[in-house]
């Protein structure tokens, strides 16, 4: 017999006594984050011990400080692009020693061969037999000086170690100490003698950071400080203090990936990558790997500012160091003078940013 409408719905036929009774659907909860308020303010008060004793020495580069501190407790690396003189080497010097990690530096050149970075078995004439002698990579800080001066195999042997964190010798590995950072550097305005990294290698480096030149008043500074004829390692030692070890950097590492991240700000993620692919003056998008450099350094950084979430403006301060070198220009976008930058903050810009 079929309803009439608008009569009344017949109630539900009761349960028999010990029918199986299905389960009520739970209210949809949102996950919590893993990083206690302790756990947090020990991660920022880390950081901006780290900046303060860092700033005794090291002048400005505000962004180069920032990038390489995310970098480094998101398990990164970074590419630096800048001219000689801007006081690379003695920036890691200085970060060496304020967090306790061994420092390296190897300068690359046209006949930089990969034994020369991973080291190579030697004959040991008293036992009579090979042995593995390290080379300057197994350090914790290195400094990949004028990295594009050496050829396609010496790059391919760090890129390999810096996604693998050991060396493979003679069918022996052997691993890296962590933390392992490394910062390499290469001149935009010298293309003489140089091999252009390959977009493939590019890609495993994390941050890609433009420094320039000092500001007028952070020149100055910079002349006051280090224009005296001081022995660098006694004023490093005399000034600095060393705040953490390698073992805490490896813990708030972890810690900084409990940082909560919103479905919203995942799409907000996923947007910014994808849309890299179809921009007009782009011929070469990011990869997925854009997308998670994104994730991971945005969670550093937020619990570098003292929150437990991630919010956009954390995402879109790492879009330029996290994308420029993943994207290419079209040859239209150069020959009009446009700029990856650019594009890039216009790019963002286009994408509506989520409410929280």
């Amino acid at each position: 017999m079929q309803d009439h409408p608008g009569s009344p719905t017949p109630p539900p036929p009761p349960i028999p006594p010990g029918a199986p009774v299905a389960a009520r659907p739970a209210a949809p909860t949102s996950p919590a984050s893993r990083l206690s308020p302790t756990a947090l303010a020990r991660v920022k008060t880390l950081y901006d011990r780290v900046v303060g004793e860092v700033a005794k020495i090291y002048v400005g580069q505000d962004e180069l400080v920032l990038g390489t501190l995310v970098a480094l407790f998101s398990s990164g690396h970074v590419l630096i692009e800048s001219v000689p003189g801007l006081g690379k080497t003695l920036f890691v010097r200085v970060l060496g020693r304020v967090l306790g990690c061994q420092f390296g530096r190897i300068q690359f050149t046209a006949d930089l061969m990969p034994s020369d970075i991973t080291g190579a078995p030697i004959f040991d004439m008293k036992q009579q037999e090979f042995r593995f002698r390290p080379g300057p990579v197994f350090t914790q800080l290195l400094l990949a000086d004028e990295i594009n001066r050496s050829p396609a195999k010496t790059h391919a042997a760090l890129l390999e170690i810096m996604q693998e964190y050991h060396v493979t010798i003679e069918r022996t590995t052997h691993k890296l100490k962590r933390p392992f950072l490394v910062l390499a550097t290469q001149n935009p305005l010298e293309s003489e003698g140089t091999y252009n990294l390959p977009e493939a290698q590019l890609d495993r480096f994390m941050f890609k950071i433009i420094a320039s030149y000092p500001s007028a008043e952070e020149e100055v500074a910079i002349l006051k400080q280090h224009g005296q004829q001081q022995d660098l390692d006694a004023r490093l030692a005399s000034i600095l203090q060393t705040v953490t070890s390698p073992e805490e950097i490896v813990e708030i590492t972890q810690l900084a990936g409990g940082v909560h991240i919103e479905d919203r700000v995942f799409d907000y993620i996923n947007k910014i990558v994808r849309i890299t692919r179809d921009w007009p003056q782009f011929h070469l998008g990011a990869s997925p790997r854009a997308g998670i450099a994104l994730v991971q350094g945005s969670r550093t950084l937020a619990a570098f500012r003292g929150r437990d979430f991630v919010v956009p403006d954390d995402v879109a301060d790492l879009v330029l160091p996290a994308l420029r070198h993943r994207v290419v220009l079209t040859a239209e976008a150069e020959v009009e003078g446009q700029t990856t930058d650019d594009q890039l903050r216009e790019l963002v810009r286009s994408i509506e940013v989520p409410r929280l």
